[in-house]
């Protein structure tokens, strides 16, 4: 506490002795003071606060690990209260200096071109009596001072722990394929898909438990966001005093919830950058409070990829869950996909996002995330019910791919090759449903319009290879954007996000993108779609208008008709109207093989 900032003093430096040591110990801490201006004396004063905040530690770690104590120990903590400014000049222009705010930034500002404020920093500089401290010949540090350096990793700044990727156990993560949803065809059943993602976390505790390098820092959402099933491996960890009512609460839990979502960022900032691993499960919404913290921590990794001696680090890994479009029990609040907006701005080197349209997309997809090194990955999943659409081995090719086209959706037409006259494309989990939907009515309603169907599954693969070292290559674009046909795409978040991703691509403006456009409320889940635009209704209408548009006047009325009545029946009845909430992606022929651009052909979907 040196008493002020930038303009002013500060509040902690204010209070009162007493009730800042109160503060401290109500925060569980042992607080030992060191106090005063003299040089000299608080040297002193602070070697003995060390002596004995080390002696502390010590004491506690003996009594846990010789005795086996677990009750919640007082750490020690140092309060060092000095002058702002200590030792620098004490006034400068007959005004204090030492001792107030004034010595935050630079104390002679005028050194440049005012006599008397370089004779002060003059004398300030001589004040540390360099010539003592250095060879006046050479420039070097005194060797006689150089050898009461410490050596080896005893060194600030050779302490493996400050380079944590030196001591980096690498992650042993199960097969996805064991956690696979049976998809015997393209919508065929549902399944929540964190729900799915639940077990393979569960058993990345379990391989990890001699090494102990793994947790899941969230805040108070494990259960909400369905992934409870990692409480069969491991606990929430808590150092208060349990109770009876607790569930899952254990000294020993690798689970740390906090109510808090910049407690949780900072908690597995320090996790990873010591060379541990782990995962932020967290509602997209309240993601964004921690976006400055983010944009730090993506600097720092830019910044040391760049070191030679710098390790890489593990990888800090989102999932954003709860998302926006299946918030409509919340409402308006709880709506915010801007993360990804956000996310999108960093450094491709560093920077990815994952928008896995189903379960087996999120098991593999987050197996990759977890394995990843020196990255910031976010994957977006919801936690809800949702059609399934690809078999494990054709969700593995599609997530290898990032952006693939998804033929059992494209036109029969397209079968035997051709030019596409629409690209319909989706990213997420919600638009993908959308968007099939969208294909399966017009296949039915405007069979003559050969739709290529697309799902982008990484998003930032729409950039070119020079802004992100996995966008894809000029040709692997063409083959499913291809170059001057349309894009009607359906996409998870703001809209104006895709525009810039691809605006260095052939021919941007091709791109018509819905998304959510703050528009929300508390409403039915398919009446969020379509207060933003993204309807299936509203994606087919799109994609006549872009296809010879004066010639489905008629089509595109039946379809606004739709929208009329959708409104009225969730006012009247207070949920979907029966067509959309009974969807069956439709049977028909496809090529048999599995994959994620030519995957199983699909049956009546079970009901």
């Amino acid at each position: 506490l040196n008493g002020a900032k930038i303009g002013g003093s500060t509040l902690l430096s204010r209070l009162p002795h007493a009730e800042l040591e109160a503060l401290m110990v109500g925060y569980g801490y042992a607080p030992i003071f060191v106090e005063g201006s003299d040089p000299a004396a608080m040297h002193q004063l602070m070697a003995s606060a060390l002596d004995s905040a080390f002696a502390a530690i010590h004491n506690i770690w003996h009594a846990a690990r010789e005795h086996g104590e677990t009750a919640r120990p007082r750490w020690p903590m140092i309060v060092l209260r000095t002058p702002k400014g200590w030792t620098g000049p004490a006034d400068i222009d007959g005004v204090q200096v030492e001792g107030t705010f004034r010595s935050h930034q630079v104390p002679a500002a005028k050194a440049k071109s005012d006599e008397a404020h370089l004779r002060v920093l003059e004398q300030w500089l001589h004040s540390y009596r360099p010539h003592e401290l250095f060879d006046l010949a050479t420039g070097k540090l005194r060797a006689d001072l150089r050898a009461l350096a410490p050596e080896g990793t005893a060194r600030m700044s050779a302490n493996p722990h400050a380079n944590g990727g030196e001591l980096v156990v690498p992650l042993r993560l199960p097969d996805p394929s064991a956690y696979a949803v049976a998809v015997p065809a393209p919508g065929a059943v549902d399944a929540e898909c964190t729900s799915a993602l639940g077990p393979l976390l569960r058993d990345t505790f379990k391989l990890n438990a001699e090494s102990n390098n793994f947790r899941i820092m969230c805040p108070d959402e494990i259960t909400s966001n369905k992934l409870s099933a990692v409480f069969e491996a491991t606990d929430r960890v808590a150092m208060w005093e349990l109770g009876p009512s607790d569930a899952h609460v254990t000294r020993e839990g690798r689970v740390m919830e906090i109510l808090s979502e910049h407690s949780c960022q900072g908690w597995l900032e320090g996790y990873v950058l010591t060379g541990r691993h782990g995962l932020f499960p967290t509602y997209e919404a309240f993601c964004q409070v921690v976006d400055s913290m983010c944009n730090q921590h993506a600097k720092w990794l830019k910044a040391t990829a760049e070191i030679g001696w710098r390790r890489q680090y593990p990888s800090f890994n989102y999932l954003l869950t709860s998302h926006t479009w299946r918030q409509d029990h919340n409402g308006y609040t709880h709506q915010a996909p801007g993360f990804l907006d956000h996310l999108a701005t960093k450094h491709g080197s560093v920077a990815n996002i994952f928008l896995p349209p189903d379960a087996n997309c999120l098991l593999q997809v987050s197996r990759d995330c977890l394995a990843s090194m020196h990255k910031i990955n976010a994957i977006v999943a919801g936690k809800h019910p949702m059609p399934q659409w690809l078999a494990m081995e054709a969700a593995i090719a599609h997530c290898q791919a990032g952006i693939s086209e998804w033929t059992w959706a494209s036109s029969p037409a397209l079968a035997n090759g051709g030019e596409a006259d629409v690209v319909l494309a989706c990213a997420g989990d919600v638009p993908t449903l959308e968007a099939v939907a969208a294909a399966a009515w017009l296949r039915e309603h405007a069979p003559h319009v050969r739709i290529r169907f697309v799902n982008v599954v990484e998003l930032l693969r729409l950039r070119t290879p020079e802004l992100h070292p996995r966008g894809l290559s000029e040709q692997a674009y063409a083959a499913v954007f291809g170059t001057n046909v349309p894009v009607v795409m359906a996409f998870h978040g703001y809209p104006t996000l895709i525009p810039g991703l691809v605006h260095e691509r052939p021919n941007p403006g091709r791109f018509s993108v819905h998304g959510y456009i703050e528009e929300g409320s508390t409403t039915t889940p398919y009446d969020m779609t379509v207060v933003n635009k993204m309807s299936r209704w509203h994606l087919a209408i799109d994609v006549l208008k872009r296809v010879q548009g004066d010639s489905h006047a008629a089509l595109r009325a039946e379809l606004e008709s739709k929208l009329e009545h959708h409104a009225k029946y969730i006012w009247d009845e207070g949920v979907d109207v029966p067509e959309v909430v009974n969807f069956r992606w439709p049977a028909h022929k496809v090529d048999p093989a599995p994959s994620s651009s030519q995957s199983i052909p699909p049956t009546e979907r079970a009901k």
